[in-house]
């Protein structure tokens, strides 16, 4: 079947309006097995009827409406007469846009709250009177719209859930992408069914098979290399790649000198021996480790390894243009760099210029890259989520010990070294994150858990060995659960796994005498420490 003969799927656009749960609204909406699409918040209306969706949703934010240069939506949106949700943020710039009435209240409702039904609608059918939901917001509407209705309220809003049935507007005051909203994904089933009528027509396998035509027409007959660090993310882009092209794909994996323990020799075993993908192995450790000497910005340790990373790159794609006597042979068929950026690095690295996110961090594969590279970019995961990921690498025929493998950061190791990366501080980490590792797996919680690893802080105290005074290093634990990496909270572990760890830790990695955990979720913390 040919790309343009393919049936069209249902589809969601999410307009961004900065909400750093954005994407997990796009989450929730494709749990639903209908697809969904995040576009900037001011898209202008014909491209949004050019894209042809069932419905839109308008994203929370941290602006205020009322804010000189807080982010508009197009007005035109609201005439088109496809169905509108808009969240938080999104409905109250619905009321202030529609001539309604929004205004810093005084009354500040964050956390669980409990939703009263006032009327019935489509949007809370078959929900019952009574919800649990949860709040964050400062601003209020105080004024509905012409045609506008309340169907719902909290002890602190008397407008949490409204609605205009005639033109199919929907607003909700709280946030049903959330967990801590129990039966908020029936809220949005109710939106993209009932409302928008879409059709349950998004699936892996379609994903799978639509990725492939889009690598296949981006990339001719170009060849493509990708980097292979052995992760989820790559290996799956990796597999993906290869059913679309075969052996136009050439893996590069990259030793940057920030690896996990053996790392180099199991990614080189799996993907040559296992899956006879073509694969070069450069052993740069000693590039990256002396751009990175004396630096301690998380910031521009990450700029740095992305910027080597390439280079590296480009010095290995010349290599594998050269004939048997050295002289280069078609070197610009290697237009092609593929790489498995996420839809949470896309989220958490926002810097384009007049989108109202706050920049949190920048990530290998996005903020890292540098201004002029020699090739273009494939990256046929961009879209999706980690367990999204994971799902495409089990149809792809991946084993539960790749396709389950916990996350690692792009920047490897470095960024979980507080301060300058020397040999002697990575090899203090690699040691005590084994160790992590090794007791996770034999405790049968390494697969119950999002993340467990090692984080070596600079930070030295006293301690005692053997009668003698130590002055050493302090490894901090960090285990947490997550669904798709936009939220997390660290897991309880039994207290007996936590004192086997520590005690591994202090009596066998030479230089560290105290071990800490970390109890913070995200938000306000991130996952990783730097």
């Amino acid at each position: 079947m040919k790309t343009s003969e393919r049936p069209k799927h249902s589809k969601i656009l999410i307009l961004d309006f900065g909400s750093q749960y954005t994407q997990v609204i796009a989450r929730r909406i494709r749990e639903c097995q209908v697809y969904s699409e995040i576009i900037r918040f001011d898209t202008p209306a014909a491209e949004i009827v050019a894209m042809q969706p069932k419905g839109l949703i308008l994203s929370g934010g941290p602006a205020s409406v009322y804010d000189k240069g807080a982010p508009q939506v197009n007005p035109g949106i609201f005439s088109l007469g496809i169905p509108i949700l808009g969240i938080c943020y999104g409905l109250m710039l619905m009321a202030h846009q529609l001539d309604g009435r929004v205004v810093f209240t005084g009354r500040r409702e964050y956390g669980a709250g409990v939703l009263h039904m006032a009327e019935r609608s489509e949007l809370f059918d078959g929900l019952g009177n009574q919800l649990d939901v949860w709040n964050s917001h400062g601003d209020e509407v105080t004024a509905l719209p012409k045609g506008f209705r309340v169907v719902g309220t909290t002890e602190g809003c008397d407008f949490a859930a409204v609605e205009d049935p005639q033109r199919k507007l929907y607003g909700l005051q709280f946030h049903p992408e959330v967990a801590h909203t129990p039966r908020g994904k029936e809220i949005l089933q109710n939106f993209v069914y009932r409302i928008c009528h879409c059709a349950m027509n998004w699936t892996m396998g379609s994903f799978i098979e639509e990725a492939c035509a889009r690598v296949r027409n981006q990339v001719g007959d170009d060849k493509v290399v990708l980097g292979l660090s052995g992760g989820v993310d790559s290996s799956v882009t990796a597999a993906l790649l290869h059913k679309a092209i075969g052996d136009q794909l050439t893996c590069i994996f990259v030793n940057n000198g920030l690896l996990r323990a053996r790392e180099e020799e199991i990614v080189q075993r799996v993907f040559g021996e296992n899956f006879h993908i073509k694969l070069k192995y450069v052993d740069a450790s000693e590039r990256f480790m002396s751009r990175l000497r004396g630096v301690a910005d998380p910031e521009e340790k990450r700029k740095i390894i992305g910027n080597e990373f390439i280079r590296v790159f480009e010095d290995a794609v010349v290599d594998l243009a050269k004939t048997d006597d050295g002289s280069l042979v078609s070197v610009h068929k290697f237009r092609f760099l593929a790489q498995g950026t996420l839809y949470p690095d896309v989220i958490e690295s926002v810097s384009i210029e007049g989108n109202p996110a706050q920049v949190i961090k920048t990530h290998h594969n996005v903020g890292g890259l540098p201004e002029k590279m020699h090739f273009e970019l494939v990256e046929p995961v961009r879209q999706l989520f980690k367990d999204e990921v994971r799902q495409a690498g089990v149809q792809l025929g991946f084993p539960k010990e790749i396709v389950y493998r916990q996350p690692f950061p792009g920047p490897g190791l470095a960024v979980r070294i507080l301060g300058e990366v020397t040999p002697e501080r990575l090899a203090i980490l690699r040691e005590a994150d084994t160790i992590v590792q090794s007791e996770m797996e034999a405790a049968d919680w390494y697969y119950k858990v999002w993340q467990s690893f090692a984080v070596l802080l600079p930070v030295q105290s006293v301690g005692v060995m053997g009668d003698q005074r130590t002055y050493e290093n302090t490894i901090a634990l960090r285990i947490v659960e997550s669904q798709d990496g936009m939220t997390a909270d660290w897991v309880r572990i039994p207290y007996e796994l936590l004192a086997r760890i520590s005690n591994r830790i202090c009596n066998e990695v030479k230089g560290v005498n105290r071990v800490v955990f970390d109890i913070s979720s995200k938000p306000p913390s991130t996952i990783e420490w730097e």
